[in-house]
């Protein structure tokens, strides 16, 4: 996973702890259409378990993720 997708909307969950990513995450999900993308930047060491997991038991596909500097960027397709 490293080719960076367009996306629809942005979530900041920089300086959040576990589950707040993942919550903002789900909340702004519902706000898009099927087939969006949802960019989430996270700063939480545990935030790509908690992305993969979300993915799976969600359905909204994991469709890429990047390392930043000190973060980390997650692109969501909605289901």
């Amino acid at each position: 996973m490293s080719d960076t997708p367009t996306y629809d909307k942005e979530v900041d969950a920089r300086g959040l702890n576990c589950p707040l990513p993942i919550l903002r995450a789900k909340k702004a999900l519902a706000d898009l259409q099927s087939g969006q993308v949802l960019k989430v930047i996270s700063t939480d060491p545990g935030s790509e378990r908690d992305f993969r997991a979300f993915s799976r038991q969600t359905g909204n596909e994991l469709v890429a993720m990047d390392t930043l500097d000190r973060s980390w960027a997650f692109y969501l397709k909605r289901r």
